[in-house]
């Protein structure tokens, strides 16, 4: 429904113009021979910004599906930036934080698209690739609203994916609110704190004002969203790198200098991944029937702890497609039939059973290095194996 919802608010925006007062200076002064028909336009826009707003589902790395960029925002004379459809993406408090920060943008499109490059590198041979499905387009992310794994882990890869990107601009210099991390460190012995250390707590700061808001903490699902991005934001700062080089005369270390710097995203959607595979069923916890916060379902295991992810419902097997969920489905999907992994046809195929088709490929073989300088190859006909689920 909530998607239904964004087609309609992206629909009605290249109806209606961005809105702006009666006294903004591009606004023509228009006279009008009714009333009526000036009352019930008012009503209209009113009911359509009452559903738009509605339809803003939070869900900034949705932005990761569209072109997106810097050009989307456009000044006028009183400093103030129209956001076109993707509005609907970003809640009020978000879009004021782009107008305000209009070169935050760009870091925030290119947080979203890192995100999705490796959740959906990380899933790849999962039977939840990390995308969902509406009709023919296919969309990054999850539309189960429900709460699960999957859920905990867009939340967490994302908002730390944010925290990474805007340290990492901080650190290129392609935002002038931010620099290099001069916090004076403990002095040691062996080597001195130099160079440009990314200043990953001004990155998680700024992340935190920006994803944080969003979330109800009076619900299970805003609380659930507030740990796990605590959580990878926590993460990422624990992941943090010490990088050194040396310096002297011919090549001796007289002089070594460190500094800090972000751990590859690659290494964060690893680590989430792991913390994916080992995250905690919660439930409310309620005082006078309001949820304070969460714990643990089955009191046996360990409480959880602020580095934990958290999810509060159970996730679907993804085996058959299901529409309304967004769901693919495995059938069709290659697997590999001698591993006993998720990606091994017994388990991506879901008891199916899988298909043989056998195709021949022309590879380049028998390759060798001419003098100078180039590198000569045979074209070879390979025959190769695919395992296809039922």
């Amino acid at each position: 429904m909530v998607k239904h919802k964004i087609f309609f608010c992206f629909r009605l925006s290249s109806i209606f113009p961005p809105f702006r007062p009666s006294w903004h200076p591009a606004v023509p002064h228009r006279t009008f021979s009714s009333n009526a028909v000036q009352r019930k336009s008012v009503l209209l826009l009113l009911i359509v910004l009452i559903y738009c707003n509605k339809a803003t589902n939070g869900n900034w790395w949705r932005v990761a599906d569209l072109s997106l960029d810097v050009k989307h925002f456009h000044r006028d004379s009183n400093r103030s930036y129209e956001f076109y459809s993707e509005g609907t993406f970003f809640t009020q408090h978000q879009r004021e934080i782009c107008y305000n920060n209009p070169e935050l943008l760009k870091v925030i499109v290119n947080a979203a698209n890192i995100a999705k490059y490796e959740c959906q590198g990380y899933f790849q041979n999962s039977r939840w690739n990390c995308s969902v499905r509406r009709g023919s387009d296919i969309f990054y992310g999850n539309f189960d609203e429900k709460g699960n794994r999957e859920t905990a882990y867009l939340s967490a890869i994302n908002s730390a994916s944010l925290a990474w990107t805007i340290t990492r601009y901080c650190t290129k210099g392609e935002l002038t609110m931010c620099t290099c991390d001069h916090i004076q460190r403990k002095k040691h012995s062996k080597w001195t704190w130099g160079g440009c250390s990314e200043d990953v707590n001004y990155g998680i700061k700024q992340a935190r004002q920006f994803v944080d808001p969003q979330e109800d903490r009076s619900t299970s699902f805003g609380l659930m969203n507030l740990h796990n991005n605590e959580a990878a934001r926590r993460t990422l700062r624990a992941k943090m790198q010490k990088v050194c080089k040396c310096h002297g005369m011919s090549g001796s270390c007289t002089t070594r200098v460190c500094w800090r710097r972000l751990p590859p995203m690659k290494l964060m959607a690893d680590t989430l991944g792991s913390m994916f595979d080992a995250a905690a069923l919660v439930k409310p916890v309620e005082n006078k029937g309001v949820i304070k916060k969460l714990k643990r379902k089955d009191s046996q295991y360990k409480k959880v702890n602020k580095s934990d992810l958290v999810y509060i419902a159970d996730s679907p097997d993804y085996c058959e497609e299901n529409e309304s969920f967004g769901i693919f489905g495995t059938r069709g999907r290659f697997c590999n039939r001698t591993s006993y992994g998720i990606e091994g046809c017994r388990l991506l195929c879901c008891g199916r059973g899988y298909q043989t088709r056998i195709r021949n490929v022309e590879e380049k073989c028998n390759c060798k290095f001419v003098w100078c300088c180039s590198v000569k190859c045979d074209t070879c006909n390979v025959r190769k194996d695919e395992y296809i689920c039922n």
